[in-house]
């Protein structure tokens, strides 16, 4: 379990006491800036907020869900001054990384971005990074902001309603979202870890010589 009173989740928690309403969207708005900070502590957290009086149900999920959009188009933005261009000056400095692997990271942006845009608002850690490259190939900005809002709405709601319902027993959400959180992690690692093996598993092969040419044999004429 969180500790909720220390480090810097303790002051983002002091800010939701503090500011309600709007804190708690600010604290949601971080969460998607830095993804180490956990939604499924604040949004439940929010939802306790809201069964204690201190906000309604609706405010909270309006606040929080506009606090995921605000985070989202920060990153997206920083996607897109990043640019693909630059993107691709970076992947060519890189180890092991090669711009075919930026070509078929497009390719499939380009044919299931909006998907990933929407489905990854309800994954842990994905939420964040997928508004990156959702910026780095231009979608359009208020397609983006749309998919953003449903897929927060969503997630935003059932975590909200959860610490809602379940009262001094928030907690309770935390424990279950952060093994979630923490097997998306795991899977996120290995597919990295992986990809790594796999490059350097290629690097150590030896390379096959090109096939030489043969030259096609001249027989001598015999003189009749």
């Amino acid at each position: 379990m969180i500790d909720t009173n220390s480090g810097i989740v303790g002051w983002v928690v002091d800010l939701m006491e503090a500011l309600v309403a709007p804190g708690i969207g600010l604290a949601i708005a971080l969460e998607n800036l830095f993804p180490p900070l956990p939604s499924e502590v604040f949004l439940p957290l929010a939802g306790f907020a809201a069964a204690r009086g201190e906000l309604s149900v609706v405010a909270a999920i309006a606040w929080t869900t506009l606090g995921s959009l605000v985070g989202a188009l920060v990153l997206y933005g920083i996607g897109a001054a990043l640019g693909r261009d630059r993107l691709r000056a970076l992947v060519d400095r890189m180890p092991l990384v090669q711009l075919r692997d930026v070509d078929r990271a497009e390719a499939w942006f380009a044919r299931h971005g909006a998907k990933a845009v929407f489905l990854g608002r309800m994954v842990p850690i994905v939420r964040s990074l997928i508004s990156v490259p959702a910026g780095v190939e231009r979608m359009r900005p208020v397609l983006f902001a749309a998919l953003t809002a449903a897929g927060s709405l969503i997630w935003n709601t059932a975590f909200v309603l959860a610490g809602y319902l379940l009262g001094e027993n928030w907690h309770v959400v935390e424990q279950y979202a952060g093994i979630a959180s923490k097997a998306v992690l795991v899977v996120l690692v290995l597919a990295v870890l992986g990809f790594v093996g796999q490059r350097l598993a290629r690097r150590g092969r030896p390379q096959a010589e090109p096939p030489t040419e043969r030259l096609p044999v001249v027989r001598p004429q015999r003189h009749r």
